[in-house]
């Protein structure tokens, strides 16, 4: 039951009650288990570009893109700490670690070890060296996000990721004229973003001759998700307030359909590499682009002629185009509906949000993939699919997870334009995880992820991209790599 303190406490986040019940539900009755009908491969879900179609689709893309709304979205909100935990343990048990040992023997390979040296006094011990590096007192660096820390060093000085995201956008997210970028970001940290922004952007508008129209947005209150106690009783706090807390990035969804462009681009924060190995991310960012620029092109094609006169024929030819380049098969009773319900079905698929996806081959690394699964009405569509979505405990789901080709790196190119994406995504697709409070264990929920449950009703296809577009930081020591190096 809620009470009229907690309706005050909703209204002030501008979430419905009704929100609020169907969370408890989703607590009570658990989150349905992804159908996976099979992998998705190269040929049947995933496209393989050769030489010939990379140049086709990049040369559509620069015939065009001085028209075009360019816009490159970063999801950049998360504190660095789990990048940082192995650091963090030789702090606390004094005990070092295979990762802290790489991390001293290599630290003036990192970009930001000038800074560090320069104000960790002489004689500090190893353990001293980290506080200054990752404490509040020195350069703060276990609690600051990813896009604000030195990742790379260049003659002229070090780079966070930020910057190399503007000098991304300059190369793929401009009409030539502006490039333009949106950061989703903490509410704690986006003075500093702002700030490196305004001190970045005239330094590289004069450089590639551009203006950089940058833009931040925060995470929605009203996207909050109520925590639960163990019976899924609503946990309270110690003067009886709800317990909200922030729910993944699916709750981004809010932002990106705040955004209007044409094309919108969307790729992680700590996925950047130095200048001299950002050419491959620049074409393969061209020619996705290019590729829905031609899906975007058959898809109105195919609505001119579905408006029109209807035959069997060609909705023999519209079902074989949405399986080949939207990634929707549709169900058996699609063949006993009439012509003109059938229509206004293929009109509806059309219709939807569009997406182009880079993956890459599978070697191993934990995430989701590419997979064609089954919906509650039989029909197959390409979703990227997390390992949390999957029922481990199925030995033919498990081994369908287990054995797909490709990986999910984040890599994706939409087409979102007047549509409300909130319409599309699959509110079953949400995760559930433990959490504590005060030392109270409690239940949480997070709204279906940015890339799978959120967009679970876009169409979409794959595409593979080399390896080397995917260049993550996950710790510490991953900036060591050859990717992160300048040669």
């Amino acid at each position: 039951m809620l009470s009229t303190s907690d309706l005050l406490q909703l209204s002030a986040r501008g979430i419905r009650p009704e929100e609020i019940n169907q969370q408890v539900d989703y607590f009570k009755q658990g989150f349905p288990w992804m159908n996976l009908e099979k992998s998705a491969t190269i040929g049947d879900g995933i496209v393989r570009f050769s030489d010939a179609d990379l140049a086709s689709h990049i040369e559509r893309f620069e015939s065009r893109r001085s028209s075009l709304n360019l816009l490159k979205m970063v999801p950049a909100s998360g504190a660095a700490t789990r990048m940082f935990k192995s650091l963090f343990e030789y702090i606390s048990s004094s005990q070092p670690n295979k990762e802290s040992d790489l991390f001293f023997s290599q630290k003036e390979s990192f970009a930001f070890y000038q800074e560090l040296a320069s104000i960790t006094p002489d004689g500090s011990s190893e353990v001293d060296v980290l506080k200054v590096l990752l404490g509040a007192s020195g350069m703060e660096y276990g609690s600051l996000p990813k896009g604000l820390l030195k990742f790379h060093q260049y003659p002229a000085g070090a780079r966070t990721p930020l910057e190399e995201h503007l000098v991304e956008a300059a190369e793929y997210a401009s009409d030539g004229q502006k490039a333009r970028l949106h950061f989703t970001v903490s509410p704690e940290h986006r003075g500093r973003f702002e700030a490196l922004v305004a001190q970045l952007s005239p330094i590289w508008s004069s450089h590639f001759g551009i203006e950089f129209e940058v833009t931040f947005s925060e995470q929605k209150p009203a996207t909050d998700t109520v925590a639960v106690n163990m019976d899924n009783s609503l946990f309270r706090e110690d003067d009886g307030s709800l317990l909200f807390r922030p729910a993944g990035h699916g709750a981004l969804l809010e932002n990106l359909n705040d955004l209007t462009a044409d094309i919108i681009f969307i790729k992680n924060i700590d996925n950047v590499v130095p200048d001299h190995l950002k050419q491959a991310t620049i074409q393969y960012k061209k020619a996705l682009a290019g590729l829905l620029l031609w899906i975007l092109e058959g898809i109105s094609y195919l609505e001119m002629r579905l408006k029109g006169e209807l035959k069997p024929a060609l909705i023999e030819v519209a079902l074989l185009e949405i399986k080949t380049y939207l990634g929707f098969e549709v169900s058996a009773d699609f063949a006993f509906l009439s012509l003109d319900a059938q229509a206004a079905a293929l009109l509806e698929i059309l219709g939807r949000p569009t997406r182009i996806c880079g993956v890459v081959k599978n070697t191993g690394e934990p995430g989701g993939g590419p997979f064609w699964c089954q919906d509650a009405v039989g029909n197959l569509t390409l979703q990227l699919v997390e390992s949390a979505q999957v029922d481990m405990s199925n030995g033919s789901q498990k081994a369908l997870f287990a054995g797909s080709t490709h990986f999910n790196p984040v890599d994706l190119v939409c087409a979102t334009r007047g549509k409300d994406l909130l319409a599309y995504r699959d509110m079953s697709t949400g995760f559930i995880t433990e959490k504590t409070k005060d030392g109270k264990s409690l239940k949480a929920q997070e709204l279906p992820g940015l890339w799978n449950g959120a967009m679970a009703n876009w169409n979409t296809l794959f595409v593979e991209v080399p390896l080397e577009t995917f260049n993550p930081v996950k710790t510490v020591t991953d900036l060591l790599r050859p990717a992160h190096q300048n040669a």
